[in-house]
């Protein structure tokens, strides 16, 4: 049989729904802001449209590469990765915008490496992990190798600085640590030690403070430091069961800040309702649900950890995204995957899809 009549269809077509719907939510969220800054309300759309294409070309490439071809090449992607990262922070190389060093030019488009990273985090974790199987329970080989590595890509991309990211990178070593089966005592002690790391990242970064003192009483500054949340507040609960309707939403009116990205969740609870931000969540619950199944069922370690990084860097994503706009968690620039405008995190994602795919194709149906 071949591989591509052994895809996971459901995996594909739930993916695709999100990323249309991203579209449509992206130039809904964007028209206006568009047309104010860009005299062109399409500014945004093109772009998005844009970006979907060259993912889902890229997707179906690379959903028709061995994905074990990528264990053979996971420490030089790790390098390019790395290398990117460093040259963000290099004077005249990396392009600041709002008081971060994010992106690199490259011509009339502008690439975030730290979302490569992600997954190159991932295919370096999966292969390694793999490797060292059978001692795995070892601090010297199954912990020290991977916590050096990760802190070393965490330490770049902080310094954007990018703690939003930071925290994703950390999250994602840490689910594969545990599927890994290093030993619990080793994990807590690395979570004890960082604690005091994290405790002076928020404490004494003003801004950082200010967002968790606002994450726990919005309402004490309402009109600074808390207007993000409660505008968020306010479009889900104007929403109602079935919105506004379609580009009908009043507080993407230059009210929520970064509509079209950091809070598209939020135009989608009120222009779509609560059917609309239902249908999203069944969406992202059936792509952890398949690539969940898809890591279950690979016949190899490395399949299995690269298939549930993948997993893991999707849904996590897709949580702390909508955790941030319904108030459940401190406000973190985190895009919503396949929805969120942004080419880097766009294509990236579809990439990561191709591979998963590409594992799926390869495993036992059942």
């Amino acid at each position: 049989m071949s591989v591509k009549s052994r895809f996971d269809y459901i995996l594909l077509l739930s993916t695709l729904l999100l990323v249309g719907t991203g579209i449509v939510m992206v130039y809904s969220s964007s028209a206006i802001m568009a047309s104010g800054k860009f005299n062109d309300g399409y500014f945004f759309l093109k772009k998005q449209i844009l970006f979907a294409v060259v993912g889902i070309l890229m997707m179906i490439g690379v959903a028709r590469i061995d994905h074990q071809f990528y264990r053979k090449i996971a420490y030089l992607i790790l390098g390019i990765s790395l290398l990117s990262l460093i040259a963000v922070l290099i004077p005249g190389i990396g392009v600041k915008v709002g008081g971060s060093t994010r992106w690199l030019k490259m011509g009339p488009f502008s690439i975030q490496p730290s979302e490569f990273a992600k997954l190159a985090l991932i295919i370096y974790l999966a292969s390694s992990l793999a490797n060292k199987e059978k001692n795995i329970k070892k601090f010297s080989v199954g912990i020290l190798p991977h916590l050096i590595v990760t802190g070393i890509m965490l330490s770049l991309i902080i310094k954007q600085p990018d703690m939003g990211t930071s925290i994703c990178i950390a999250a994602i070593m840490f689910a594969l640590l545990f599927a890994a089966g290093v030993r619990l005592s080793h994990l807590s002690l690395i979570l004890l030690s960082a604690a005091p790391l994290i405790y002076f990242l928020i404490a004494n970064i003003a801004y950082r403070r200010q967002r968790i003192l606002s994450f726990l009483n919005p309402w004490v500054d309402p009109s600074d430091s808390g207007f993000q949340i409660i505008q968020s507040f306010y479009a889900f609960g104007s929403g109602g069961v079935f919105g506004r309707g379609l580009g009908e939403g009043k507080q993407k009116l230059f009210y929520l800040p970064e509509p079209h990205t950091d809070f598209i969740f939020s135009v989608i609870g009120e222009e779509l309702g609560l059917v609309g931000t239902l249908m999203i969540l069944a969406a992202f619950f059936i792509f952890v649900y398949r690539g969940i199944s898809t890591a279950i069922r690979s016949s190899d370690l490395f399949s299995t950890y690269l298939a549930l990084g993948i997993t893991v860097l999707i849904g996590l994503q897709a949580a702390v995204h909508m955790g941030v706009t319904l108030g459940l968690l401190p406000t973190k620039g985190i895009p919503l995957p396949f929805i969120s405008y942004g080419g880097s995190s766009l294509v990236i994602n579809l990439i990561a899809l191709g591979i998963l795919l590409n594992i799926s194709s390869q495993v036992k149906k059942g």
